[in-house]
């Protein structure tokens, strides 16, 4: 302890060469800064995170069932009734994706058919993302289905909910042989009605994705009671990891049973990288700034020099001495990271309640005005770690820099 009172009153006493308290004062302004905004840059992006997992749960369902080889599962109307009976489980719905060519008026366009089940908005609130129209929900118009188109294959196609001009999916023909003197004869196609048009601000659902009836789906490719996946509801109040794993443990190793943060596991990965890359980033600026604190130390020694000799004629081994100019790098340290964390903590919560600080634009054309910012204990224990570890490394490197006793 008499190494750290020494230390403590190295710090706060005034010294008599004004450089050394401006360095040491521009030491603790480096490591707060540079902590604040690690605690602020790991928490804004812990919003975008939530975010994310918020404007997901409009178009992903609770539960996604996939084969883990093939393209479909066969069966997957008894398979969902099976599904449909185990605890927690609201609604099921059997979906087919593929790939087609869509045609609307003189435009053509590649797009992703979705064939969803009568009933799909139990499942997922796409049908509440709708810009234009109505989801008609397998109602066909006039004996002619309707389909749901994204906003990017509206734009693409020129289409917008109408009755009057059609629209034409085409697909190779899965079944049967292929006559060379009629090759129109290799595809099937289909007509649909255009009855709306939705938004999800996500790439992957609003560029070229059209959504239509589970019978004009399988019609179209051959399917009997096949189907790319089984999406599931559960029921308020269900834990979806309880429900994950009792489908695993029904389902086995031939399907992946997976929830809203598995189906966009890449989305999320990158957000991850991203975070953790930027937050290495600061570290590195952290690091940076302790070169201050190894200055102040230096600075230090060589102003209390005296007083070294003076304690060393008292009896202070060389341990000692180095111990209370270690104490005094971590202390220099400890002081910004605390004021920095603190700083950092007050703003993101200011942030993370009011949103004080929002995104530059038209407001009146973005959904999210404000950064999103979710303070977490965590990041603020590892930030707190790294100025530890960065504080007891420059107190250490600046003792081992004091000269012993024996040295002239």
């Amino acid at each position: 302890m008499l190494a750290l009172r020494i230390a403590v009153r190295y710090l706060i006493a005034k010294k008599s060469h004004t450089a050394v308290n401006v360095i040491s004062l521009i030491s603790m302004a480096g490591i707060a800064v540079a902590a604040m905004a690690m605690v602020c840059v790991l928490s804004v992006f812990n919003g975008f995170t939530d975010l994310a997992a918020e404007r997901l749960s409009f178009v992903d369902p609770d539960i996604k069932v996939t084969p883990v080889k093939g393209k479909v599962i066969a069966n997957a109307d008894s398979l969902a009734a099976v599904i449909a009976a185990r605890p927690g489980v609201e609604r099921v719905a059997a979906t087919v994706t593929d790939q087609a060519l869509a045609v609307y008026g003189e435009a053509q366009s590649p797009v992703t058919i979705v064939g969803v089940p009568q009933g799909y908005s139990g499942v997922s609130a796409l049908s509440t993302l709708v810009i234009d129209g109505e989801m008609m929900e397998n109602e066909p118009y006039s004996g002619t289905p309707c389909a749901a188109a994204s906003v990017g294959t509206a734009i693409k196609l020129g289409a917008r909910p109408s009755y009057d001009c059609p629209l034409v999916l085409t697909v190779p023909r899965r079944l049967g042989r292929i006559n060379p003197a009629f090759p129109m004869a290799a595809f099937s196609t289909d007509t649909l009605l255009v009855s709306a048009v939705y938004q999800t601000n996500q790439a992957e659902y609003d560029n070229d994705m059209i959504y239509v009836p589970l019978e004009s789906a399988r019609r179209l490719l051959d399917y009997g009671t096949e189907a790319s996946a089984i999406e599931l509801a559960v029921a308020k109040g269900t834990d979806v990891g309880s429900v994950v794993g009792d489908l695993e443990k029904l389902l086995g190793d031939d399907y992946l049973v997976a929830d809203r943060l598995r189906q966009q596991v890449d989305s999320f990965r990158m957000i991850s990288i991203e975070k953790w890359i930027t937050f290495l980033m600061l570290v590195f600026v952290l690091v940076m700034a302790s070169f201050n604190i190894l200055s102040t130390m230096s600075m230090l020694i060589i102003e209390k020099e005296d007083n070294l000799r003076i304690m060393r004629s008292l009896g202070a081994s060389d341990s000692l001495l180095r111990r209370v100019f270690l104490d005094e790098g971590i202390l220099i340290a400890a002081a910004g990271g605390v004021a920095g964390i603190v700083l950092g903590v007050v703003l993101c919560v200011l942030q993370q309640h009011f949103g004080l600080i929002t995104l530059g634009g038209d407001h009146a054309q973005m959904s999210v005005i404000v950064y999103p910012c979710r303070l977490g204990l965590g990041d603020v224990a590892v930030t707190a770690a790294v100025v530890a570890v960065i504080g007891f490394a420059s107190g250490l490197i600046s003792a081992r820099s004091l000269p012993s006793g024996n040295e002239k």
